[in-house]
């Protein structure tokens, strides 16, 4: 079964409208998460427009609902110490009772300037394409280890040096919240493969997609893991003035394997957006 999710990028829009989708998703069965992004400075529209943080918008979010699972898609590693990241993860699993699902990537390409900028603009380093991802798979060790270790713990790698770390509370969900990474190269493919519950790819050429699942199902077999066990996840983008277009993308997503849709929803959202969904694409 095919599952459905809403995406509302938190930049040129305003928080009441926010609000108003979430509740209304929160009341549509046929989607069952809802998630933001996580940019410090906006990627679209107007580039000195207004943007709200992703974490403590999601905690929001989280208090504003009941239903929907929700998430970013997804964090990035670059801005966040991952141990202050497990406890902010931990305090939102919390607050919405257990409905947090872990987004999470190595953080934005140089080659992408309106998210790059950002970077420099907040002070915050920008390693290179393998330090992010050695990084990434650090802080995906220390995270976890944050919620299940009973007792403190130290651990010290190249990019992430933490002594005496310890998580409390802990997450609702046991283990923790179901991880999900984000991306598409080689390097990210094989921490999917050791440390995901789903993985996400933006949509747009299915070609290139399925090439990509299937590079996953190759790693998943190198370690001897069941590649039915991480669940496919596509990002698309959804026309209001052709629902057409984006229902026949889903259908070959669904025919590639995927079998989680997460649809963008621009703003300024229509009047009724999240059940226009329901209707016009999941149907």
């Amino acid at each position: 079964m095919t599952r459905f999710g809403i995406v509302t990028p938190p930049q040129n829009v305003d928080y009441a409208d926010l609000v108003r989708v979430w509740r209304e998703a929160d009341g549509v069965e046929e989607i069952s998460d809802a998630w933001l992004f996580d940019h410090l400075m906006p990627i679209g529209g107007d580039p000195d427009g207004p943007i709200f943080e992703g974490w403590t918008l999601l905690s929001a979010m989280a208090a504003q609902t009941a239903r929907l699972r929700l998430g970013l898609l997804v964090t990035s590693n670059r801005i966040r110490p991952p141990a202050i990241l497990a406890k902010i993860a931990t305090t939102v699993d919390v607050v919405s009772g257990g409905r947090l699902i872990f987004g999470i990537g190595a953080g934005s390409r140089p080659s992408v300037p309106m998210a790059r900028r950002e970077y420099d603009a907040h002070g915050l380093p920008y390693l290179d394409a393998t330090g992010a991802v050695t990084g990434l798979e650090e802080s995906l060790t220390v995270i976890r280890k944050l919620w299940t270790e009973s007792e403190p713990f130290d651990f010290h790698g190249d990019h992430v040096d933490v002594t005496g770390a310890f998580g409390n509370p802990k997450p609702i969900q046991r283990p923790g919240p179901p991880i999900m990474i984000g991306g598409r190269s080689k390097a990210v493919l094989r921490l999917v493969a050791q440390h995901a519950d789903m993985w996400n790819i933006p949509g747009g050429d299915i070609d290139d997609v399925t090439e990509r699942s299937a590079v996953l199902d190759g790693y998943c077999a190198e370690i001897g893991r069941d590649p039915a066990s991480i669940s496919r996840s596509i990002h698309l983008g959804v026309s209001y003035d052709d629902p057409g277009a984006t229902r026949v993308a889903v259908a070959q997503a669904v025919a590639a394997g995927f079998d989680h849709v997460t649809l963008g929803l621009s703003a300024p959202y229509p009047d009724g957006v999240a059940r226009w969904v329901a209707d016009e694409i999941v149907r």
